[in-house]
């Protein structure tokens, strides 16, 4: 039985609220919309547990979520941050179908219906909480929330009661997603719940961490020996490689590239020319009573910005501004790179707070399971206003019978004090903050009319300025643009293989930046943001291909692809560097030791003297030290001490910064640990990685190979 069923059968067929915010479960859409971009017959969007994604069925998913969403609300918009969102949830949820969740049937874990119930909509679970919160403002959708923006169940139960089938299906989907994740929990607590830390382990630990040694150490560094003085074959290299594959094993697939920035600056004249428009848009400003619209038609990207502030929340360098009179237009004036403008539009005395009681004419009738039309609402307001007003009708009983605001029914319209700040909408706020005790009124907001009393207003006051502002990018003219972009093409003409590439960047004095671990799919790179484009070019291109011209936000880049690191064991040629690197390291080693060795005697400080090394002593060392003084990182030189009898001078031992002799001149357990604390410790420290260790242990048997950045969705 699902929970739909079970309200229905708990609560009775409770009134509805018809089409109260379709736009709940947007996010909850684990699929958005993709063109077909193929240009041969690779249709494979991944790989999972050896089974080939298609892109064809992937695309199928994605029309049957959209068509889902489009039944829910008509005018939903996929933007492309949610885009990308939702990209990623497809392919975590197919990660999951495929590969955790049957380990969930393998470990018996199930949920019951009362479970679900509960977790839909007694104590609705954090996911469902975050399918009813407007992602874009972080608060509950209008028609599932209280005026002070909490969550009201009585709300959503109503709107589960009520549904049409596109929407029961769309809950049921809800539904599994909330039992998929609460199977989630359960399973990882059955991991956390099954790691044990043995008593013999506690001891283990309880020494590596309190057990302080005294050492004394000489060690003979290999900067000391130069890199050039030191042969190598490339059978050296190749014995190396072939001996130590397991130190290039590339976990994930990636990509280095090296490139060069064009960036757009704005000149000078272009700084004058925007400063030119930004005062001629001023001048109109004063003059036009249209405040609203003007601010609209000349703010960049249509954007209205009109806000309240008090003297200490509007920072503007011109103290004129808060004695000035009303349509004062302070600007153009610079801050970061805008130009900016203001006006002051208005000042008025704001209380600090203020307590008001209300009845809510709704734009959806909840008594009657119903819309209604603003105009309807507002003669339903206005002459239940003249009712109160004549005491024809109790306000306390229009509450109870009429107000389509249930959270506030029992409080008889009241929600108590609050100020500017509180989460209320401005106009339900200003009846009460700009009123006067015994003021009832008509205020319309986007839930609709409310009938408004105010209760209460304190005495404190504070003078409030309401401004409008304009502003407008300190950015590179078109002719600018055109002129590092004809740079940038030129450069890509003239330097584009590997080696002239690199003769191009030397000539032209260009800086020549990296970028290190690009995956396939990145559409953020550092540096570089909407990097889709040239993500998939890193991708496509060959060992040493230099790339066209790409766009960026006032740049423009030229790069090369120096490095392929696919998936597995890396080929020599692509670790050379640093296989060279450590096949040097160690003839040095190789060098030292015997050197050690000619010179060794049991006293280290003659040794060291010998070999013209000093010897260096550190207290208090543990075998968990991260760092030993005078060297920093060095666990070879830490485990030789710990292993070492006291008193006792170890032969020579290669370390990763170079040679040394080690001598244990005193140890003692400074600590005495409770075990039994101990072992719960460590316990709840493995269980704390158990999630996390366990999901990735069986992504990493699964062998997911992923190749969604080849394609658009």
């Amino acid at each position: 039985m699902s929970v739909l069923e079970s309200i229905r059968k708990r609560t009775g067929l409770l009134v509805g609220l018809t089409g109260l915010a379709l736009l709940i479960f947007i996010l909850e859409a684990l699929l958005g919309s993709g063109r077909n971009i193929f240009s041969s017959d690779e249709r494979t969007v991944g790989e999972i547990d050896g089974e080939k994604i298609d892109y064809i069925d992937f695309q199928n998913l994605v029309n049957q979520q959209i068509n889902n969403i489009m039944q829910m609300n008509p005018n939903a918009n996929v933007d492309e941050n949610m885009k990308k969102n939702i990209t990623e949830n497809v392919w975590t949820q197919l990660i999951n179908e495929k590969v955790i969740y049957p380990q969930y049937q393998k470990a018996g874990i199930s949920i019951s219906d009362e479970e679900l119930f509960y977790l839909m909509l007694v104590e609705p679970h954090q996911m469902l909480l975050q399918q009813l919160t407007d992602q874009k403002t972080g608060k509950i959708y209008e028609g599932f929330a209280n005026p002070d923006g909490s969550l009201d169940t009585r709300k959503l139960q109503m709107w589960v009661n009520q549904m049409n089938p596109d929407q029961e299906r769309f809950w049921k989907s809800m539904e599994k997603a909330i039992t998929d994740y609460r199977k989630a929990e359960k399973y990882s607590n059955l991991i956390k719940k099954s790691l044990y830390t043995p008593k013999l382990w506690a001891e283990v630990i309880n020494k590596e961490t309190n057990n302080k040694m005294n050492i004394t150490y000489a060690m003979k560094k290999y900067d000391a020996i130069k890199d050039s003085e030191i042969k190598y074959t490339e059978e050296d290299l190749e014995k190396y490689y072939k001996d130590h594959k397991y130190e290039f094993n590339n976990t994930v697939t990636t990509r280095v590239v090296e490139y060069v920035s064009f960036d757009v600056i704005p000149t000078e004249e272009d700084i004058k020319n925007i400063e030119k428009e930004m005062k001629e848009v001023a001048e109109k400003f004063k003059e036009t009573k249209e405040d609203s619209s003007f601010i609209q038609d000349n703010n960049e990207g249509g954007e209205l910005i009109i806000n309240n502030f008090t003297k200490t929340t509007l920072i503007i360098p011109d103290s004129n501004f808060f004695n000035a009179p009303v349509g004062y237009v302070y600007g153009p004036f610079t801050e970061g790179n805008y130009f900016k403008i203001y006006k002051l539009l208005a000042k008025q005395d704001v209380a600090d707070s203020a307590r008001v009681r209300h009845i809510l004419i709704g734009l959806n009738d909840v008594k009657n399971n119903k819309q209604r039309t603003k105009e309807r609402a507002k003669a339903i307001a206005d002459s239940l206003l003249t009712l109160i007003k004549e005491k024809k009708v109790s306000f306390d009983t229009l509450v109870k019978t009429v107000s389509d605001d249930p959270g506030s029914v029992d409080k008889g319209g009241d929600y108590g004090w609050f100020t500017e700040t509180t989460g209320f909408v401005e106009p339900f706020k200003n009846a009460g903050l700009l009123g006067k005790k015994g003021d009832i009124s008509v205020v319309e907001t986007q839930f609709g009319y409310h009938i408004i009393e105010v209760l209460d207003v304190s005495k404190n006051k504070h003078l409030s300025y309401r401004v409008g502002q304009i502003y407008r990018e300190i950015a590179p003219s078109t002719e600018t643009t055109n002129k590092y972009y004809s740079e940038a093409s030129s450069f890509a003409g003239n330097y584009n293989t590997s080696e002239s590439f690199d003769k191009g960047v030397e000539k032209l004095k260009l800086a020549k930046r990296i970028l290190e671990n690009i995956h396939e799919g990145d559409n953020y790179l550092p540096g570089l943001e909407n990097s889709k484009e040239f993500t998939r070019w890193v991708y496509k291109a060959k060992k040493g291909e230099v790339s066209p011209v790409f766009e960026f936000k006032n740049k423009f880049i030229v790069a090369k692809l120096t490095h392929i690191k696919d998936k597995g064991i890396l080929p020599l040629d692509e670790v050379k560097e640093e296989v060279i690197t450590k096949v040097i390291r160690d003839k040095k080693a190789d060098k030292m030791i015997q050197e050690f060795k000619s010179a060794y005697t049991n006293d280290i400080t003659t040794l060291a003297n010998k070999l013209s090394i000093s010897t260096q002593k550190q207290e208090n060392l543990t075998f968990s030290s991260f760092n030993v003084f005078g060297i920093g990182r060095e666990d070879a030189l830490i485990g030789t001490a710990y292993a070492l009898p006291l008193n006792k001078l170890s032969q020579a031992v290669k370390g990763e910064n170079g040679v040394f002799v080690v001598i244990k001149n005193n140890e003692k357990m400074e600590t005495a640990t409770d075990l039994k604390m101990l072992q719960k410790q460590n316990s709840q420290m493995l269980g704390s990685r158990a999630e996390y260790e366990v999901y990735n242990a069986l992504k990493e048997k699964a062998n997911i190979q992923d190749y969604r950045g080849r394609f658009d969705f």
